[in-house]
């Protein structure tokens, strides 16, 4: 019997997600940098991104691009969140390109680039209005100008992030600007820019639209490839599979118990306090699975049965059948944030299967 809970990660289907965006994307011109910080820089994910034809990996934490280094030694790797100063040393040995918005941080790069005598790639992230990282459009010639100054720094382009904090989609007004910052650092400083990073999943909407695309060449995708949803709304992407990875979890208790609860209410486990309607008797089952584990609010949950709730250790289903019996397994799909905690859990296993 397979241990649960575990997450069941299908390279297959997550192959087929990835290689049908990048060859949509590739009619309009943008190349994929594939991102892996769901999967903790998972070698087997990794490996099957790059054989769908992804351009880059993009990591938020150094240390999955040090652990994906050992088997994919030159594929180019972008750190894609802001380098801390106290790992400047680590992302010049292991990523290529690194994103950045301040320039302490790049002369960091620069003085560590110059003790190991390699060159390191800085991509500029633009604020565009999700107010979340990214310099000023204002203020963009100036850090501009001082990164072109810095010894052993390769400027490569600028980016942008959207729909991450603020919700702001991409469209044909904040896209058409990060062209025209483009176009502008270049006649400026008579240079070609090499990546106009232009966003992640949020941005599919927009990308394979009739929009004009102008100078964007890059998206740094992982949502869609993993979940086969478009971010904006969570909606499945025609064609892509919504089940490339599923998260499994075991019944261990199973009773007919009243819905309101008795005695006097106070908080719980959680700090809130719960309004219950009395709707009577009902089936309940307890799953081995909590919020320890995985976000419970971001499992969706088979037909015929509800999630209603749960603590760090117990996740509570309503069920209309009789199918939920102590020990069965109980599957769901999942979104970004059950998958990012549920991947970096211990008490989860990872089931990886290719056929």
């Amino acid at each position: 019997m397979m241990l649960a809970p575990r997450l069941e990660i299908d390279l297959d289907k997550i192959y087929h997600n990835a290689h049908t965006l990048i060859d949509r994307l590739a009619q309009r011109g943008i190349s994929v940098t594939g991102v892996t910080k769901a999967v903790l820089g998972s070698a087997e994910i990794a490996a099957t991104l790059l054989r769908a034809g992804v351009s880059a990996f993009g990591d938020s934490r150094i240390e999955n691009i040090e652990s994906m280094r050992t088997g994919h030694q030159s594929v180019p790797m972008t750190l894609i969140r802001t380098p801390m100063l106290s790992q400047a040393q680590q992302v010049v040995r292991h990523a290529n390109i690194s994103c950045n918005t301040e320039i302490e941080v790049i002369r960091r790069l620069s003085f560590e680039a110059q003790q190991a005598e390699c060159s390191h790639g800085v991509v500029l992230m633009v604020e565009l209005g999700d107010l979340r990282e990214g310099i000023m459009p204002d203020d963009l010639l100036d850090c501009v100008r001082k990164t072109l100054s810095l010894p052993n720094i390769d400027f490569k382009g600028i980016g942008t992030n959207l729909a991450c904090r603020s919700g702001v989609s991409p469209d044909a007004q904040n896209m058409a600007k990060l062209t025209e910052l483009a176009e502008l650092i270049e006649t400026t400083f008579d240079l070609k820019i090499e990546i106009v990073s232009g966003g992640n999943s949020a941005n599919l909407q927009w990308a394979l639209s009739d929009a004009k695309i102008g100078r964007i060449n890059d998206l740094r995708l992982g949502e869609s490839i993993l979940l086969g949803c478009e971010t904006l709304h969570r909606q499945p992407i025609d064609g892509l599979h919504t089940d490339a990875i599923t998260l499994t979890a075991e019944v261990i208790e199973v009773k007919v118990k009243p819905t309101l609860p008795s005695g006097h209410i106070a908080q719980n486990a959680f700090g809130q306090i719960l309004d219950v309607a009395d709707r009577g008797q009902v089936t309940q089952a307890i799953l081995a699975l909590g919020s320890h584990d995985t976000d419970p609010d971001g499992l969706q949950a088979p037909a015929g049965i509800d999630v209603m709730g749960g603590s760090s250790d117990h996740l509570i289903l309503e069920s209309d059948n009789d199918e939920l019996t102590v020990g069965t397994e109980v599957t769901f799909q999942l979104n970004y944030s059950a998958l990012v905690r549920s991947m970096t859990c211990p008490f989860v296993t990872k089931s990886i299967k290719s056929v």
